[in-house]
C-alpha cells in the first residue's frame, strides 16, 4: 500500500493537529489574552478631536418681511431666535437690494456708499449705467465692505453670493477690452452669483469651507438666498406660495444648522433680510406722463419710488408739475429730501426724487405694463418695510426680542463678532446688542 503524502503545511502532532496551526493557535490566545491592552492603547493613541474656534456666518434670506417669522412655517428659524435674539429692524432708504445690502456690511447709509439705488447714474461715466449686474470696481469704492477690512486684518473671509462680493474692491477697470481689473481686493474665496445654484448646493458649499483644516477655514463667510423676494415679487406677500417659500428657506437653514452641528462646529449666525414686502398692484399705479410733461424729464429708475433728471432748459415746467399736489406721491428735490431718509447729497442720486405712498407704483406711461403683485423701495418706516433679524451663537446671549434698529449696526456687530475693531465714522454702532453679546 502506498503510504499518503505529507500535508505541506508541516508536520503533524499525535492529535493530528500541524505544528503551524497549533503556533497560530497560541498565538490566537495570546493576542486575545492582550486585547484590553491593545485597545487601552489604541484609545490613547487616538488624535483628539479638533477644538474649532468659532465662525461668524452672515446669511441675507432676501425680502424677508419681520412678520413672516409669525406664520407658524418656520420652526428652524423661530428655535434660533428664541435661543438668540431677534427683532424687526428698520432698513436704509431707498429699501431696495443693492442699496441695503452694501449698507449691511459697511454700516454706511446708501448716502454715503454711492450705492443709492438698484439702477443710477455718474456724471463721471455719462455713457455708463449701473445695474445690478456691475462689477466695475469704480461704482463701489466709496465703502469699504467688511471681508476687505477682515483681508487686511489677516482674518480669511468667504462669500457664497452677496451683492458686490464678487468686485475687486479698490481696483480699476481697463477702458479697453478685455476690460482687466488692476488691483483691488476681493474675499479669499467667493462665487459668483448664479440663480441657478439651489439653496442646497449654496448650503453645502457653506459646510465644505467649514470643513476645510483651521489654516485654511474662514472665519467670516457671508451666503445670500433670493427666493423669498422672487416668490414675495411674483406673487405677493400674503400669497400661500410665499409663505411656501418661507417655509422652504427656514429648511434650508435647518440644513446649514445640523451641517454645522454634526461636525461640531460652533457658529455665530447673523441672519438678515434686506427690506420687507408690500402688496401691489396694477390698479394702483401712478403715471408720470400724467403729472409732467415727457419732454421736461428723462426717468433714470421707476418702480416704488422714481428718479428724475430735467431736461436742460426744462427746470422751471418740470418743478411746477412735480410741486403740485398728487394723490399717492411726494416728490422733492434732491436737497428737500426729508431728513429721516438720511438721502440726498450723493453725486449719484438725480435732482428729483418721486416717492410712492405703501403700496402704489410710480410707472412712466398710463400703458406701462405692471407684473409684480409685491414690491419694496417704500419709506424704511412702513411696517411692510421692516426686515427679518436673528442672531444666535456661542458670542450671542438667550435674550429674545429687542427693540427695532437701522440696519447700519449689523456691520458694527459684526466687527464684534469677528474681532475687528470698531470701525471709524460710521453711521451705526454696536448699542442695540452691547448688553446681548457674551464678553
Amino acid at each position: 500500500m502506498r503510504r499518503a503524502a505529507k500535508p505541506r503545511g508541516g508536520c503533524r502532532t499525535r492529535s493530528g493537529m500541524t505544528v503551524w496551526a497549533m503556533a497560530l493557535a497560541i498565538a490566537a490566545l495570546s493576542i486575545g489574552a492582550f486585547a484590553p491592552c491593545f485597545a487601552a492603547q489604541a484609545q490613547t493613541n487616538k488624535a483628539p478631536a479638533e477644538t474649532r474656534a468659532p465662525i461668524t456666518i452672515l446669511i441675507s434670506i432676501d425680502g424677508f418681511r419681520a412678520d413672516y417669522l409669525d406664520r407658524g412655517v418656520t420652526p428652524n428659524l423661530s428655535a434660533l431666535a428664541a435661543g438668540g435674539v431677534h427683532a424687526a429692524m428698520r432698513p436704509s432708504f431707498p429699501s431696495k437690494t443693492f442699496p441695503n445690502h452694501w449698507t449691511l456690511v459697511t454700516g454706511l447709509r446708501p448716502d454715503r456708499t454711492g450705492i443709492v439705488a438698484n439702477t443710477m447714474e455718474d456724471a463721471a461715466r455719462p455713457k455708463d449705467l449701473f445695474t445690478m449686474e456691475s462689477d466695475d470696481p469704480f461704482w463701489w469704492n466709496a465703502a469699504e465692505p467688511l471681508w476687505v477690512t477682515a483681508e487686511k486684518a489677516g482674518i480669511r473671509s468667504a462669500t457664497l453670493f452677496w451683492p458686490g462680493s464678487n468686485v475687486a474692491w479698490g481696483g480699476t477697470r481697463a477702458a479697453d477690452w478685455p476690460h482687466e481689473i488692476i488691483g483691488g481686493t476681493r474675499p479669499e474665496d467667493w462665487q459668483q452669483y448664479n440663480m441657478a445654484i439651489t439653496n442646497t448646493q449654496r448650503v453645502n458649499g457653506v459646510l465644505d469651507w467649514a470643513r476645510r483644516p483651521a489654516a485654511i477655514r474662514p472665519k467670516f463667510v457671508t451666503l445670500y438666498f433670493d427666493t423669498i423676494d422672487t416668490a414675495g415679487h411674483s406673487y405677493g406677500p400674503d400669497d400661500p406660495r410665499t409663505t411656501q417659500a418661507v417655509a422652504e428657506i427656514d429648511a434650508t437653514i435647518g440644513q446649514l444648522a445640523k451641517g454645522l452641528k454634526d461636525m461640531n462646529q460652533p457658529a455665530n449666525l447673523v441672519i438678515v433680510a434686506d427690506h420687507g414686502m408690500a402688496t401691489v398692484s396694477k390698479a394702483r399705479t401712478i403715471a408720470l406722463d400724467q403729472i409732467a410733461n415727457p419732454a421736461d424729464y428723462r426717468v433714470v429708475e421707476a418702480s416704488t419710488f422714481a428718479s428724475l433728471v430735467p431736461v436742460p432748459g426744462h427746470e422751471a415746467a418740470l418743478a411746477r408739475a412735480l410741486l403740485k399736489p398728487h394723490d399717492h406721491l411726494s416728490c422733492w428735490r434732491k436737497a428737500d429730501i426729508p431728513a429721516r431718509f438720511h438721502y440726498g447729497t450723493n453725486p449719484r442720486i438725480p435732482p428729483w426724487l418721486c416717492l410712492a405712498e405703501t403700496g402704489w407704483l410710480v410707472v412712466k406711461t398710463a400703458a406701462a405694463k405692471v407684473d409684480d403683485n409685491g414690491n419694496h423701495g417704500y419709506d424704511p418706516m412702513a411696517p411692510e418695510m421692516a426686515a427679518l433679524f436673528i442672531a444666535n451663537g456661542p458670542a450671542i446671549k438667550p435674550a429674545g426680542t429687542l427693540p427695532g434698529f437701522d440696519n447700519v449696526d449689523i456691520a458694527p456687530l459684526l466687527r464684534d463678532l469677528i474681532g475687528l475693531p470698531p470701525g471709524s465714522g460710521l453711521d451705526g454702532d454696536d448699542a442695540p446688542f452691547r448688553d446681548v453679546l457674551v464678553k
